[in-house]
């Protein structure tokens, strides 16, 4: 995996054109003895919460600062800062303090989770999720992503057919429990994540159209398409009965009727479009808060069982889930000059780094939120939906966390050009 990685840092979607920005000479010296020094402070990591209960990376220049000849500026008083920095960090990354929350409130104490769980609050939490989701989807952009539309039909295949063949790979896991290794199938199986995707893009420069384009027909594809994905790549291979025509009923009900609704809710009422673009965070902040309920109530009926599983055996399942995410990261990478040379060279839409940007990243990310509510829907059939869920969960962040790195460095074209001529 780490290799893998590193080849992405090194070869990033599409050649870099630009060059730098000339530099005054009296700060060349100082510039380059601190360009470690201020190369390691320009990537701080900051996982945002995303409308729908996914998470989006983003990695903010903090280096910045100064009179641009490597001179800091005046210090601040460290008191004085803590705590806005403390909030602002909480803000910034409530979805994974929330996911974090909730699984560590299930292990401390399941006795509210199981209490939520008679009242059903997991399945009104998702029906509230996608309600945010289609309320704060825009769709304005789409449009604009017509003239890349073999880049976004080559992501869709990718998406909801090539990535689920993983799951073959996943179930050859000899796990205790096996439900660490069917979850993690499952999760192969799902559509993009709802908004990640395209907020890393759009951070990245990639083609943030695209990448929208793709989220939405992919979600509301992958509704139709993941109930027979399961069926047919995990439930076959072991050799379970499975009720598909129940799941894909479920979802439309759980997942696509939400969505719709507060999609057409936002086209239809333009009062209500401005007040939802303008409490955004909020309604992330409680959408993250209903995604969060979901690994707590499971966490809290299967504490038992989980608390059973050895520590190597879960890190074991979260080292694959991150593997697997690097696997589909390599696939479209190193699929791209081969479609471009198929669809017309340097003419290609495949040869333009900001549809490949958004491609790489997009057709790479498995959504949480989905997941979530196809376990439900499950009732246990595949196994314990706690520990189905749990390595997902891990996986998640795992994905979010390389995905902001690679963008990071994607981001630094003078970096990537000397550890180039270094290798």
């Amino acid at each position: 995996m780490a290799h893998a990685v590193a080849f992405l840092y090194l070869h990033p979607p599409s050649r870099i054109t630009s060059t730098p920005s000339p530099r005054n000479q009296s700060c060349h010296l100082s510039s380059n003895l601190g360009s470690f020094a201020s190369r390691k402070s320009s990537a701080t990591s900051i996982f945002h919460s995303s409308s729908n209960g996914s998470t989006s990376g983003r990695f903010i220049a903090n280096s910045q600062q100064g009179n641009g000849c490597g001179e800091a500026n005046p210090s601040r008083p460290m008191g004085s800062n803590w705590s806005n920095q403390l909030t602002t960090f909480t803000s910034q990354n409530f979805l994974p303090i929330a996911l974090i929350t909730g699984v560590a409130l299930g292990l401390a104490n399941p006795t509210l989770g199981c209490l939520a769980h008679s009242y059903n609050l997991s399945k009104v939490s998702t029906f509230g999720i996608f309600i945010i989701s289609g309320l704060t989807l825009c769709s304005d952009e789409i449009g604009a992503a017509t003239e890349a539309w073999p880049v976004g039909i080559f992501g869709l295949v990718s998406i909801l057919f090539f990535s689920p063949l993983t799951s073959k790979i996943v179930l050859l896991l000899q796990l205790q429990p096996q439900e660490f290794a069917t979850g993690l199938a499952i999760f192969c199986c799902m559509p993009t994540t709802l908004s990640s995707g395209v907020a890393i893009t759009r951070l990245a420069g990639g083609n943030s159209a695209l990448a929208l384009a793709m989220t939405v027909i992919s979600n509301l594809l992958g509704i139709l398409i993941v109930p027979f994905s399961i069926s047919t790549l995990i439930a076959g291979g072991l050799g379970l009965t499975f009720p598909t025509e129940s799941l894909l009923r479920s979802l439309i009900v759980t997942l696509m009727v939400p969505l719709v609704v507060g999609k057409v809710a936002r086209e239809g009422i333009p009062a209500l479009a401005s007040a939802v673009d303008a409490n955004r965070k909020a309604l992330s902040i409680i959408s993250a808060i209903l995604l969060s309920f979901v690994p707590w109530i499971q966490i809290s009926k299967s504490r038992s069982l989980i608390l059973s599983v050895k520590p190597t055996t879960f890190l074991i399942a979260v080292f694959m889930g991150g593997l697997l995410h690097v696997l589909l990261l390599c696939f479209n990478y190193f699929a791209i000059p081969a479609l471009s040379l198929l669809s017309g060279g340097n003419k290609s839409p495949f040869a333009k780094e900001e549809n490949t940007i958004a491609l790489v990243l997009v057709a790479s990310q498995k959504t949480l939120p989905v997941m979530i509510a196809v376990v439900e829907q499950l009732g246990g059939s595949l196994g314990e939906p706690g520990l189905l869920l749990l390595p997902c969960v891990a996986a998640h962040l795992n994905q979010i966390i390389l995905d902001s790195f690679l963008v990071s460095l994607w981001k630094h074209p003078e970096r990537r050009m000397t550890n180039s001529k270094t290798v």
